[in-house]
């Protein structure tokens, strides 16, 4: 069956981060998620949204999609949690190698003491789906926390035996006019043509180098150009959120060797401090004695992921920040399926990240 209109579904759709990029290029998306306040955040944001475990669903459920984007959980593999994900990372190869000869490895999943850890391999496993099923997606794309990468790269030769040309590589969030510089691990595959991940179009983040728009690029945006305060001289380094085995804080930029550059920013008066942002008797962390943080609103941790001002969070307000904190940006997403269709983006970085 000839399949024309893009009908791209989500795995671990989280908020919308993939599914605000891809409404932007024009593109119908249907995200499964199980998370209920991310799911009621979709659907006050009028996203296409199956509440349900990924695991439940396959290929089969969605006739009619012709592409698939992913971001499985990242917790198990970030460097703020218990680092269960790349302990298991041999053991995630092989597995791989497992489902590429059609067996299964639901009995191997069960061995995990982190059961997200093997979520990693739910895409691989509706792309040959897919294809044993003569539906193969016309593009997949993918998106983890950079240490994933070396998972992304055992996909690419099983993809590539299944007629796709793959590529795979690590995006910094700031060369993509996005105001943080956290780096990602993404893999991209299509049926037509050459794989390919974008090429930035604004310049890399260098420490005490001015913005300079050089080579055709534009230059960085800082946290300051996109929520109007803060540091005034380069991105936020990245979104984080909080996990009940710990890790970064998620109303903070970063963990705690974020928030020391943040104060390092800040005695050298390159950080604007307000009553607004800075509250002592919030999440503390300790400076010469005393409580002090830097803090972000709900809406100025969504403006640095990229989301539209109006985007309708639900939940209470560490839901919120946990869905924020855990999707990708918006504005890199766009870039990402923009490259991968070989479609334009109909917008500049400038308007999209506004």
């Amino acid at each position: 069956m000839m399949r024309s209109a893009s009908e791209i579904v989500d795995l671990f759709a989280g908020p919308g981060g993939w599914d605000v990029g891809a409404t932007r290029l024009g593109l119908n998306v249907t995200g499964i998620e199980r998370d209920h306040a991310a799911c009621e955040t979709r659907r006050a944001a009028g996203l296409g949204t199956v509440e349900g475990d990924v695991r439940d669903y396959g290929p089969a459920d969605f006739p009619d999609s012709t592409d698939l984007i992913g971001s499985p959980p990242c917790q198990p593999y970030s460097v703020g949690g218990k680092g269960s994900g790349r302990k298991a990372l041999d053991t995630v190869l092989d597995l791989a190698q497992t489902l590429a000869a059609r067996q299964s490895i639901a009995l191997a999943l069960k061995g995990f003491d982190d059961e997200r850890t093997g979520l990693v391999l739910e895409p691989l496993r509706w792309a040959l789906e897919a294809k044993d099923a003569g539906q193969s997606y016309r593009t997949i794309c993918l998106e983890q926390v950079s240490t994933v990468l070396p998972v992304w790269e055992a996909f690419a030769p099983i993809l590539r035996a299944e007629g796709y040309s793959v590529t795979t590589g690590r995006l910094s969030a700031e060369e993509y006019g996005v105001p943080q510089t956290r780096i990602r691990a993404f893999l991209a595959a299509t049926l037509n043509g050459q794989a390919r991940l974008p090429q930035p179009t604004h310049e890399k983040y260098r420490k005490g180098a001015d913005r300079q728009g050089a080579f055709g690029l534009q230059p960085w945006v800082s946290m300051a150009d996109a929520i109007g305060w803060g540091m005034t001289h380069r991105p936020a380094l990245t979104v984080a959120v909080g996990t009940a085995a710990g890790g970064p804080d998620p109303s903070c930029v970063g963990g705690s060797g974020a928030r020391a550059t943040l104060y390092g920013e800040r005695d050298a008066g390159r950080w604007i401090n307000c009553q607004r942002i800075v509250d002592a008797a919030d999440l503390p962390a300790y400076r010469g004695g005393r409580r002090d943080t830097i803090r972000l609103s709900v809406q100025d941790a969504a403006a640095l992921q990229t989301f539209p001002p109006d985007h309708p969070w639900q939940g209470s307000r560490t839901k919120q920040l946990e869905q924020i904190g855990n999707a990708v940006p918006c504005l890199l997403a766009e870039h990402v399926i923009a490259s991968a269709l070989g479609i334009a983006r109909p917008q500049p970085d400038a308007e999209a990240a506004a």
